[in-house]
């Protein structure tokens, strides 16, 4: 651009010479105008500006327009927002003598514009050889179940070190994440087996579980109808011994009561009292004896406490009606 501007200019300088100073003056201003329009530049809020001059660092310039010497300074933009730089896939052997297929993403930001352009010939290819090497010590000392199951405990020291290595020239890494950790297929199979078998274990086990609990529900469920059909007949046997005991103490009142009244009017009676009782006892069954009639009366007027009147005959009863 200065070239251009410059054109103007020097035909502005022959016109003056061949006494075209109008023509020379409006020359002029066209090649001053050319120039001074060519020194503006415009920065963006997520860049930086790098002014150099003649090869050497001036300044760094913020956001917003500036202006410099067209061809004599020249301007580097450097980008300041979060930035991501894809690590290839690489080949790692694990502390068990095992290759696995490793590919991460480091995500990073440049802090300081002037150290991430000249303490580095290219911080992302820099940043991008040392991610590949840090994932390689990393993952090389733990075993290849390990790397799989601490993720995070890998994507922490990956950070921690490349933070550390990268602060030099004005890189910040905010977070490294691991996409895969994949072994050979053959590996792959046999890890797959391994856990297909737990998984069908644990299955196994967990139905065990359910067999004994339900065993041993239908168990509590027997002990307690037994316990109930056992306290049923404790029931029912403690209420025929009531019964019974009721029973033997109506039978005891009874003979008590028949006691006190054999006391009372059968003293010295004891063989007329005996034979009433077995004469009751024969009349309760309807049974049928064949007993002399003298003795009956002679039982029943004991009992009575009386003196038998004796009856007549007929046949002297007639007579004496005919006197």
């Amino acid at each position: 651009m200065l070239v251009v501007g410059i054109l103007p200019i020097i035909a502005a300088i022959v016109m003056f010479l061949i006494r075209l100073n109008l023509i020379g003056i409006i020359l002029a201003v066209v090649g001053f105008l050319i120039i001074l329009f060519a020194g503006f530049k415009t920065v963006r809020p997520i860049e930086r500006g790098l002014i150099e001059r003649f090869g050497r660092y001036t300044r760094t310039k913020e956001a917003g327009l500036t202006w410099i010497i067209p061809t004599f300074d020249k301007m580097y933009r450097v980008n300041i927002t979060e930035q991501m730089v894809d690590v290839p896939p690489q080949m790692v052997i694990t502390k068990d003598k095992l290759n696995a297929q490793v590919d991460a993403v480091v995500y990073y930001q440049i802090k300081n514009a002037k150290a991430s352009i000249y303490n580095v010939d290219d911080h992302r290819r820099q940043l991008t050889s040392l991610a590949r090497t840090t994932l390689r010590a990393v993952i090389g000392n733990m075993t290849l179940t390990d790397a799989n199951e601490k993720r995070g405990a890998i994507n922490e020291k990956v950070e921690k070190v490349l933070d550390k290595e990268t602060a030099s020239y004005g890189v910040e890494v905010l977070r490294v994440e691991i996409q895969k950790i994949e072994p050979p297929e053959d590996v792959q199979d046999s890890m797959n087996k391994v856990v297909k078998a737990e998984q069908e274990k644990i299955a196994a086990l967990d139905m065990a579980t359910a067999i004994e609990t339900r065993a041993d529900g239908e168990k509590r469920a027997e002990i307690k109808k037994a316990e109930g059909i056992k306290r049923g007949l404790v029931l029912s046997a403690e209420g025929e011994a009531e019964a019974i005991k009721a029973v033997a103490n109506a039978n005891a009142d009874k003979i008590k009561v028949v006691n006190q009244a054999a006391h009372l009017y059968f003293v010295g009676n004891a063989q007329t009292l005996k034979k009433i009782e077995a004469t009751e006892e024969a009349l309760k069954g309807n049974a049928k004896f064949l007993v002399d009639a003298s003795k009956v009366q002679t039982i029943v007027t004991d009992a009575a406490g009386v003196t038998p009147v004796p009856q007549m005959k007929a046949a002297d009863a007639a007579k004496r009606e005919e006197k």
